[in-house]
């Protein structure tokens, strides 16, 4: 192992259960990264969840089908109106596409999503996982590609 490798910080591995219905990647949000009133993510129960906004998320609580469905594609009304805003909204602010997350996880699998999220996110400085909603590295402030 080089001298580099040794002192680089691993990123933060990413979890199957940390990409929400909507398709977002939970790990990248703001809410779970930060050090207070942390967001354990929208695979959570509602009331472990400390984020009012994702509390009341009326995707991750959906239940067209009788129960919240793991993701929207299973949804016969995908993509639905709500969704095609937050996706115009991330894109345009955030550069992230929840419809691009769940074609790909419809196409590819979950699994295949989560290496590849774990990949587009890392901190080419510091090996950290990026934040969605910021345009610079939290550890190190290197600019987002």
């Amino acid at each position: 192992m080089n001298a580099h490798a040794q002192t680089k910080p691993r990123a933060k591995t990413i979890s199957l259960q940390m990409i929400a219905p909507c398709g977002m990647d939970c790990a990248l949000c703001i809410g779970h990264l930060r050090e207070k009133n942390r967001c354990p993510g929208c695979n959570h129960r509602a009331e472990a969840i400390a984020a009012g906004t994702c509390r009341r998320c009326t995707i991750k609580l959906c239940d067209k089908q009788g129960r919240p469905n793991r993701f929207c594609f299973t949804c016969a009304q995908y993509p639905c109106r709500r969704l095609r805003d937050l996706d115009r909204r991330y894109r345009t602010r955030y550069g992230m596409s929840m419809l691009e997350n769940l074609g790909f996880i419809q196409e590819f699998g979950l699994r295949k999503f989560v290496a590849r999220e774990q990949e587009k996110w890392a901190c080419p400085g510091c090996g950290r996982l990026l934040c969605v909603h910021r345009s610079e590295c939290r550890r190190c402030g290197r600019p987002r590609r």
